[in-house]
Protein backbone atom coordinates (compact mmCIF):
# COMPACT_ATOMS: atom_id res chain seq x y z
CA UNK A 1 0.00 0.00 0.00
CA UNK A 2 0.96 3.32 -1.04
CA UNK A 3 2.07 5.90 1.88
CA UNK A 4 1.49 9.17 0.21
CA UNK A 5 -2.62 10.11 0.68
CA UNK A 6 -4.85 8.66 -2.62
CA UNK A 7 -5.45 10.98 -5.31
CA UNK A 8 -7.71 10.49 -7.93
CA UNK A 9 -11.23 10.11 -9.24
CA UNK A 10 -14.68 8.47 -8.21
CA UNK A 11 -16.88 8.64 -11.21
CA UNK A 12 -20.68 8.83 -10.40
CA UNK A 13 -22.50 7.03 -13.34
CA UNK A 14 -20.50 3.97 -11.45
CA UNK A 15 -21.71 1.55 -8.58
CA UNK A 16 -18.56 0.50 -6.18
CA UNK A 17 -18.34 -2.47 -3.74
CA UNK A 18 -16.09 -1.13 -0.49
CA UNK A 19 -15.10 -5.37 -0.07
CA UNK A 20 -13.35 -5.62 -3.08
CA UNK A 21 -12.55 -1.72 -3.94
CA UNK A 22 -13.94 -2.72 -7.60
CA UNK A 23 -16.70 -1.07 -9.61
CA UNK A 24 -19.52 -1.98 -11.96
CA UNK A 25 -21.28 0.00 -14.75
CA UNK A 26 -24.14 -1.29 -16.42
CA UNK A 27 -23.55 -1.13 -20.39
CA UNK A 28 -26.88 -1.58 -22.10
CA UNK A 29 -27.86 -4.90 -19.70
CA UNK A 30 -24.41 -5.88 -20.15
CA UNK A 31 -22.30 -4.85 -17.10
CA UNK A 32 -18.55 -3.57 -16.85
CA UNK A 33 -16.27 -4.23 -14.27
CA UNK A 34 -12.81 -3.38 -13.31
CA UNK A 35 -10.77 -1.77 -10.17
CA UNK A 36 -11.19 1.77 -8.95
CA UNK A 37 -8.18 4.22 -8.61
CA UNK A 38 -8.42 3.89 -4.73
CA UNK A 39 -8.11 -0.01 -5.03
CA UNK A 40 -4.80 0.43 -7.27
CA UNK A 41 -3.65 2.83 -5.52
CA UNK A 42 -3.74 0.49 -2.51
CA UNK A 43 -2.16 -2.53 -4.48
CA UNK A 44 0.15 -0.33 -6.80
CA UNK A 45 1.28 -0.27 -10.18
CA UNK A 46 -0.25 -3.52 -12.20
CA UNK A 47 2.56 -5.22 -14.22
CA UNK A 48 0.36 -7.77 -15.61
CA UNK A 49 -3.33 -8.88 -15.74
CA UNK A 50 -5.20 -12.21 -16.66
CA UNK A 51 -9.27 -12.80 -16.63
CA UNK A 52 -10.80 -15.72 -16.26
CA UNK A 53 -12.05 -17.58 -19.57
CA UNK A 54 -14.98 -16.20 -21.41
CA UNK A 55 -18.03 -17.96 -20.77
CA UNK A 56 -16.68 -18.73 -16.97
CA UNK A 57 -19.33 -18.39 -14.19
CA UNK A 58 -18.15 -16.15 -11.75
CA UNK A 59 -20.23 -15.83 -8.08
CA UNK A 60 -19.98 -12.78 -5.88
CA UNK A 61 -16.47 -12.60 -3.86
CA UNK A 62 -15.34 -15.58 -5.83
CA UNK A 63 -12.23 -14.83 -7.99
CA UNK A 64 -12.61 -13.29 -11.36
CA UNK A 65 -8.73 -12.23 -12.84
CA UNK A 66 -5.55 -12.06 -11.62
CA UNK A 67 -3.29 -8.99 -11.26
CA UNK A 68 0.61 -8.42 -10.93
CA UNK A 69 1.57 -5.79 -8.92
CA UNK A 70 5.36 -5.55 -8.44
CA UNK A 71 5.44 -7.41 -4.99
CA UNK A 72 2.66 -9.54 -5.06
CA UNK A 73 0.13 -11.51 -7.13
CA UNK A 74 -3.89 -10.99 -6.29
CA UNK A 75 -6.90 -12.91 -6.79
CA UNK A 76 -9.64 -9.96 -8.57
CA UNK A 77 -12.61 -10.84 -6.75
CA UNK A 78 -16.08 -9.90 -8.33
CA UNK A 79 -17.87 -7.56 -6.68
CA UNK A 80 -21.24 -9.37 -7.88
CA UNK A 81 -22.23 -12.51 -10.08
CA UNK A 82 -21.47 -12.70 -13.89
CA UNK A 83 -21.29 -14.22 -16.56
CA UNK A 84 -18.19 -13.44 -18.61
CA UNK A 85 -18.44 -12.35 -21.92
CA UNK A 86 -15.32 -10.82 -22.36
CA UNK A 87 -11.65 -10.16 -20.32
CA UNK A 88 -10.25 -6.92 -21.55
CA UNK A 89 -7.63 -8.65 -24.25
CA UNK A 90 -5.76 -4.90 -24.45
CA UNK A 91 -5.20 -4.40 -20.84
CA UNK A 92 -3.94 -7.87 -20.98
CA UNK A 93 -1.68 -7.46 -23.11
CA UNK A 94 -0.65 -3.86 -21.81
CA UNK A 95 -1.62 -4.08 -18.01
CA UNK A 96 -0.50 -0.52 -17.65
CA UNK A 97 -4.22 0.68 -19.03
CA UNK A 98 -5.20 -0.74 -15.86
CA UNK A 99 -3.69 1.88 -13.71
CA UNK A 100 -3.90 4.78 -16.45
CA UNK A 101 -7.49 4.86 -17.61
CA UNK A 102 -9.20 2.41 -14.61
CA UNK A 103 -12.54 3.60 -15.47
CA UNK A 104 -11.83 3.79 -19.53
CA UNK A 105 -9.82 1.35 -21.53
CA UNK A 106 -8.68 0.02 -17.97
CA UNK A 107 -11.92 -2.12 -17.46
CA UNK A 108 -10.97 -6.12 -16.35
CA UNK A 109 -14.39 -7.82 -17.47
CA UNK A 110 -17.43 -7.38 -19.71
CA UNK A 111 -20.43 -9.86 -18.03
CA UNK A 112 -24.15 -10.58 -18.12
CA UNK A 113 -25.47 -10.59 -14.66
CA UNK A 114 -26.37 -13.51 -13.02
CA UNK A 115 -28.14 -12.08 -9.98
CA UNK A 116 -28.36 -8.00 -10.65
CA UNK A 117 -31.42 -7.32 -8.67
CA UNK A 118 -30.49 -8.97 -5.25
CA UNK A 119 -26.59 -8.05 -5.63
CA UNK A 120 -26.85 -4.64 -6.85
CA UNK A 121 -27.79 -3.97 -3.24
CA UNK A 122 -24.43 -5.02 -2.03
CA UNK A 123 -22.96 -2.16 -3.64
CA UNK A 124 -23.07 1.63 -3.15
CA UNK A 125 -22.55 5.12 -5.22
CA UNK A 126 -19.86 7.43 -5.45
CA UNK A 127 -20.58 9.47 -2.39
CA UNK A 128 -20.88 6.42 -0.24
CA UNK A 129 -17.61 5.13 -2.03
CA UNK A 130 -15.79 7.99 -0.92
CA UNK A 131 -16.65 8.21 2.63
CA UNK A 132 -15.34 4.87 3.14
CA UNK A 133 -11.92 5.86 1.53
CA UNK A 134 -12.10 8.99 3.90
CA UNK A 135 -12.36 6.88 6.98
CA UNK A 136 -9.35 4.71 5.53
CA UNK A 137 -7.47 7.88 4.42
CA UNK A 138 -8.28 10.63 5.98
CA UNK A 139 -6.31 12.99 3.40
CA UNK A 140 -7.61 11.68 0.57
CA UNK A 141 -8.57 14.06 -2.48
CA UNK A 142 -10.99 13.49 -5.06
CA UNK A 143 -10.36 15.30 -8.59
CA UNK A 144 -13.78 16.04 -10.74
Amino acid sequence: MSCQPFVGHIPDNCLYCRETDMWVRDDHGQLLIGATAFGLHRAGEVIAFTAKPKGAEILRGRGMATIECHKTVLAVHAPISFRLIAGNEDAEAHPSLIGASPYAEGWMARGLPLDWANERTCLCGANDYRQYILGIDPEARFEP
